[in-house]
């Protein structure tokens, strides 16, 4: 039985998290594909929370609910307004997760005809007046992340056009009309504490104790099933000072009423104080939880947050027990001694974007200084710290040819890392990429599900000597042969043990189909 929340007569605001795992990850869903506690929608409650605004969460992902489900809960809630927070924990996510977002908005209009419905999440903030367009259920939706605008939303009597007008930071429908509003200012720095106040984890639904319907990826929990849950998220800051053509994370601090939103135009980051965040991880850790994901793009880019942070957490990590990981790039991890710390932390594992083993195809999507580095020799210290490493890689990039490809694939098995993923290249809206492809009329995915990395709709970009489908062969190839690969096998059973190995073992049995290669499903 999922545990009941509390409802409360007079609700200002539920925030809904849809699923579209299904289609985005096609059978890997099932048992292999993460449950991911929604982040945003967790700050955002709480946000609203701390202003005196009654909030509920339902996630229909986490509770596997249908449609109908949802509307039970709805009408049971009765909110003035319901949010779909469509955000997730992949570069892509925002788009694929519409899919599903769409379906239960249109759901609830056809049932609920009078309910007001907003969206917040990279997608619309890429594309904010097309959604509106093509979307006839969505009634607003949010151009960057939205914490202001929301307030301003909330403390209308109605939500009517001639009220929407004067609210920054939103685009919505007066009639047959889309009209954009002014931006608005994003938290700055010295008031994420206080503006974003933490997570509302009590409003999360659990079966026997908190966050245990989610799930980490399988990497994360040693390829171990049991490990996965309970099972937590959280940031220490926002955004990224990178500008990488492939990404569109950036979006979140938008500040244009421009059509098509380019994330690269966006670069900042900004920080909770690290006396804030480990508030945060405390709670977690009193709840039960040991694996955590941190997820900010650049966790160890910036000494004066990160440090901090890990010397507290490594005080709380008493006998190793702590099972973290975080993102960063490759060049921001050279130093043994930020390693070891890091590693005390509880940080168990990195999740790094090396993208290509060709330097001269990571210059092209922006990776700036990245081509000094020795990836091998990071690698390697990060390896004698004894931090596995995730390593990301991307075929298809702009520039990239059948050679460079094979070339990035060798570097991998050299590198031999504990975690290993691939993408095709995906013109992701909100993306340099995605706006060169408009400009250049280079065909692009026709369904939100298409934008998936694992989907059977996937569509991946071309390049100069690459068709879509060489790439998209090659990446699922790639996938199989480096997780049959005897010297990393050797290296989990070493460090996992057998039940690792057999895991991994059934996972590559799980086929993808691709309907651009032909596949039927």
């Amino acid at each position: 039985m999922i545990v009941k929340k509390n409802k409360s007569s007079v609700l200002d605001i539920c925030f809904l998290i849809a699923s579209s795992s299904k289609k985005s990850y096609q059978k890997l869903a099932a048992d292999y594909a993460a449950i991911e506690p929604p982040t945003w929608a967790l700050l955002l409650a709480q946000s609203c929370r701390s202003k005196g605004y009654k909030v509920n969460i339902i996630d229909a992902n986490a509770e596997n609910l249908s449609n109908k489900e949802v509307l039970n809960r709805i009408n049971e809630l009765n909110p003035k307004i319901i949010c779909l927070v469509v955000y997730g924990q992949n570069v892509n996510a925002g788009t694929t997760n519409m899919r599903g977002a769409v379906d239960i908005s249109n759901f609830l209009k056809i049932n609920k005809k009078d309910i007001k419905i907003a969206f917040i999440g990279s997608h619309v903030q890429a594309l904010p007046i097309e959604t509106l367009k093509k979307e006839k259920s969505i009634d607003i939706v949010f151009t960057n992340e939205g914490v202001y605008a929301l307030r301003n939303l909330l403390n209308l009597d109605e939500f009517s056009p001639n009220n929407l007008k004067d609210v920054k930071g939103i685009a919505y429908k007066d009639g047959n009309e889309i009209k954009i509003n002014l931006p608005e200012k994003v938290v700055p720095t010295e008031k994420m504490d206080i503006d974003l106040p933490g997570y509302a984890w009590d409003l999360l639904p659990f079966k026997k104790r908190p966050l245990d319907l989610y799930r980490s990826p399988m990497w994360h929990a040693e390829y171990d099933f049991e490990k996965r849950s309970p099972y937590a998220s959280l940031q220490t800051s926002l955004g990224c000072v990178f500008k990488c053509n492939f990404c569109m994370i950036n979006l979140i601090n938008r500040n244009d009423v421009e059509e098509i939103g380019v994330a690269g135009k966006y670069s900042s980051m900004r920080f909770w104080s690290p006396e804030f965040i480990i508030k945060e991880f405390d709670k977690l850790i009193e709840m039960g939880v040991q694996t955590i994901r941190i997820v900010d793009e650049m966790f160890l880019l910036n000494p004066k947050y990160y440090v901090p942070l890990c010397e507290k957490l490594a005080e709380r990590n008493k006998n190793d027990k702590l099972r973290m990981w975080s993102y960063s790039r490759i060049d921001t991890v050279k130093r043994p001694e930020i390693l070891k710390l890091v590693r005390k932390a509880g940080i168990k594992w990195l999740c790094l974007g090396i993208e290509s083993g060709e330097k001269s195809v990571r210059l092209e999507v922006a990776k700036g200084k990245f081509e000094d580095v020795d990836v091998k020799e990071v690698i390697k210290k990060v390896h004698e710290a004894d931090i596995d490493v995730m390593a990301n890689y991307i075929f298809g990039l702009p520039g990239d040819t059948k050679e460079s490809m094979k070339k990035t694939f060798d570097l991998s098995l050299e590198l031999c890392t504990s975690g290993w993923n691939t993408y095709a290249a995906m013109a992701l809206p909100g993306s340099q990429l995605y706006k060169n492809a408009v400009e250049k009329k280079i065909k692009l995915p026709e369904s939100y599900e298409g934008y998936s990395f694992h989907s059977y709709e996937t569509q991946p970009l071309p390049t100069d000597s690459l068709k879509p489908e060489e790439i998209l062969e090659y990446r699922d190839q790639s996938f199989i042969n480096y997780h049959k690969y005897k010297p990393f096998l050797d290296k989990i059973q070493r460090k996992f043990g057998k039940k690792a190995i057999d895991n991994i073992k059934d996972m590559t049995k799980v086929n993808l189909k691709r309907k651009i290669l032909g596949h039927t499903q």
